[in-house]
């Protein structure tokens, strides 16, 4: 979390956290293949996005930055890797995000249903699959990020489970106003986002000081629902389906505010579309990875506003 900011010896903190990060990966990798008896010889390459810590794609700045030594993790593994998916995507003009929209396409559109896709991770984003219109995909705002650190650092919790803390609290109107304010919420897609923009030092800046922490946990509830409910009633206002994955899928109260924010729309998680709700990211990144493979295109510039689809990735053999 510190290395999201400028800090003391950041090069080199980034470095052996990318080298830890790998040694992670690796133990997950080599401890599933053997529960599934499955040799590392049989996999042709492990997706692995890396743990984001910066994501700036503005014009003026123009990178994006993902802890991970991809050559480490192929060394420990013994199976080719493929990482940095974003990069390219900005090279060519465009955000490098949200790239899961072409995965929601391949998998989830129907012929005749306009679908959504909800991502609520850190970040939240949607993909709309409208059978007789070009594909839409943004990020619409935070997800989970601001509510985990609130519930962190006035609980010691790392997240609030289903809710639970700020059903206890009251909305306050004025600052889910003055947060639902800032320029992001009103720009046109292609946009993205990350903890460059939200997070507590921004939340705090529209704090007056006196607000109960309960309330300020209900109010940011309140702006993930809202903000991805107007982004559903604005860019796909006939979508029938809208089909949620991601950890927020689990928060019953969030889930909850956000039906009642778009009554009338069939509200489910992607599991009714045969793929869990905490996997779909996993499987987007596998897919990606298999893009790069086949050599073939991963991103939608249509979606990150690139100039053109592109082959995404780079690949550390094994």
């Amino acid at each position: 979390m510190s290395l999201h900011q400028p800090g003391h010896d950041e090069l080199n903190r980034a470095a052996i956290l990318s080298n830890q990060l790998s040694s992670l990966y690796a133990q997950a990798t080599l401890g599933l293949l053997e529960n599934s008896g499955i040799v590392p010889q049989q996999i042709v390459a492990i997706g692995c996005h890396g743990q984001t810590v910066r994501h700036c794609p503005e014009i003026e700045r123009n990178y994006t930055i993902q802890l991970v030594n991809a050559a480490l993790l192929a060394e420990l593994t013994q199976i080719t890797v493929v990482a940095d998916f974003r990069s390219r995507d900005i090279a060519a003009g465009g955000q490098g995000a949200p790239l899961v929209p072409a995965f929601h396409e391949a998998l989830f559109k129907h012929s005749d249903r306009h679908r959504v896709i909800v991502n609520i991770g850190g970040i939240a984003n949607i993909t709309s699959l409208d059978p007789y219109h070009p594909i839409i995909g943004f990020d619409c705002g935070p997800g989970n990020l601001l509510m985990d650190a609130w519930c962190l650092r006035h609980t010691g919790k790392i997240y609030d489970n289903n809710g639970k803390w700020a059903i206890t609290g009251r909305i306050i109107p004025a600052l889910l106003e003055a947060l639902l304010a800032d320029y992001f919420f009103l720009r046109q897609p292609p946009k993205s986002t990350g903890r460059d923009l939200f997070n507590i030092q921004w939340l705090e800046k529209k704090l007056i000081g006196a607000e109960a922490p309960e309330d300020v946990q209900a109010t940011l509830l309140q702006l993930t629902a809202i903000s991805i409910a107007r982004s559903i009633h604005e860019y796909c206002p006939t979508a029938e389906e809208i089909y949620i994955c991601g950890g927020g899928a689990h928060n019953t109260l969030l889930i909850k505010r956000l039906i009642d924010a778009i009554p009338g729309k069939a509200v489910a998680l992607t599991d009714q579309l045969g793929v869990a709700a905490d996997w779909v990211e996993a499987f987007a990144f596998a897919w990606l990875a298999q893009q790069t493979m086949l050599r073939k295109t991963g991103n939608l510039s249509v979606v990150t506003g690139a100039k053109g689809d592109r082959i995404l990735g780079a690949i550390y053999p094994a």
